[in-house]
């Protein structure tokens, strides 16, 4: 792997990555935390993580039905460096907190937003994904990387009413934004050449220039924002507040699994076209 370097990141929580085969992967762990080994307690039955299976590519079904994704691989892993036996299921989006409360399930292993709210009435671990917002421009206008002087008087697609549209008012105030209803509005706008650049949520954006849709239109322009009052703390591992060991253990087996490696190999493998 090539040498850690410094993005133009907005968040101090996330300030190395690592480069490989042209692909940036968030690192989320500071090696000098590392503390000893902790391990997962033992219940004589296997941990049982919950998820859904409809929100590709962090987790949804796979081929034949099992489920799969980024999140749901990384589960695997984690327990892989646990040494304990796991099962994953699946259940609908909205109900996993409740099954989880109900011990339906051990850990929520899904993209449920890391809160306050969320924080006051579970345990969750590290972040392990977080959601940057990103530009994106076509790639045959020569357009500057964003600054708030190189986006004076350029139009910049935004969803009304967004976060994204809100951060741009705020740091990019000579930029020309113009609201759209959704995102796929946005991106066929840019597609076109009806703006300069689009403001968004970059996982999304990512799977919109990684595919069809977009026709080799376009690229990401730019470092990531990832300001927490903007755009959230990202997700983690979710577990009940009485679960204190098992949510240790998690976290740093989560770090382990950066350290060894399996995390670039699980991000390289769901984001062709890396988000960050």
């Amino acid at each position: 792997m090539a040498a850690a370097l410094i993005l133009g990141a907005s968040d101090a929580a996330l300030s190395q990555v690592e480069t490989v085969p042209g692909v940036v992967v968030p690192n989320f762990w500071n090696s000098r935390s590392r503390g000893e080994r902790v391990d997962a307690p033992q219940t004589g039955r296997p941990v049982r993580f919950l998820t859904d299976d409809e929100f590709p590519p962090l987790h949804f079904a796979g081929p034949d039905g099992t489920p799969t994704g980024f999140v749901v691989e990384l589960a695997r892993a984690v327990c892989e460096r646990l040494s304990i036996t796991c099962t994953v299921q699946a259940r609908r989006f909205d109900t996993l907190l409740d099954a989880l409360g109900e011990r339906q399930g051990d850990v929520v292993a899904a993209a449920v937003p890391l809160t306050p709210t969320l924080r006051a009435g579970f345990l969750a671990t590290r972040p392990y994904f977080r959601w940057p917002a990103r530009f994106a421009a076509r790639t045959d206008k020569g357009l500057p990387p964003p600054s708030a002087d190189a986006l004076t008087g350029r139009t910049v697609g935004v969803i009304g009413g967004s976060a994204h549209a809100a951060y741009l008012k705020a740091f990019f105030p000579k930029a020309q934004a113009r609201d759209f209803t959704d995102l796929a509005a946005a991106e066929g706008a840019l597609r076109r050449g009806e703006t300069d650049y689009v403001f968004a949520d970059g996982l999304n954006l990512a799977l919109w220039i990684g595919g069809t849709e977009a026709e080799g239109c376009c690229a990401l322009i730019g470092g990531d924002y990832l300001e927490n009052r903007y755009f959230g703390e990202g997700i983690g591992f979710v577990t009940r507040r009485e679960d204190v060991a098992l949510s240790r253990a998690l976290d740093d087996a989560l770090h382990r699994v950066w350290d060894d490696g399996k995390y670039t190999e699980l991000y390289l493998r769901f984001f062709p076209v890396s988000p960050f």
